[in-house]
């Protein structure tokens, strides 16, 4: 996608979360706010992200996707899940059987909490 992998993520978060604030947006990276401040100001530079402010509290600045940002990852994503597919189509039928029933698993293990 052209961004690091510090970048790639906080992206990631702005445009499946929807706006979040720059607060909720570090806890969410696990990084102090002077870090995560750098890492959005690298993506409005890109004009991946916007600041914007909050409807109900004009106090509050949220951060949000801009359409090219959410066509970046969109794309980054769908690569990614190209590469997985021709990978698990060159198993074998038991193996994709396994990995199936592993997936299985671990979205019944993600929903218990």
């Amino acid at each position: 996608m052209g961004l690091s992998a510090p970048r790639a993520s906080a992206l990631s978060v702005i445009v499946f979360r929807g706006p979040v604030t720059m607060s909720a947006l570090a806890e969410a990276e696990q990084v102090r706010r002077p870090t995560i401040t750098r890492l959005v100001d690298g993506l409005e530079r890109r004009g991946l992200v916007r600041r914007v402010g909050h409807a109900e509290d004009g106090r509050v600045q949220l951060v949000e996707a801009t359409a090219a940002g959410k066509r970046l990852l969109n794309k980054g994503r769908a690569r990614r899940v190209e590469r997985l597919a021709r990978a698990v189509s060159q198993l074998s039928e038991e193996d994709q059987r396994v990995m199936a029933r592993a997936a299985g698993l671990i979205e019944r293990v993600a929903t218990v909490s």
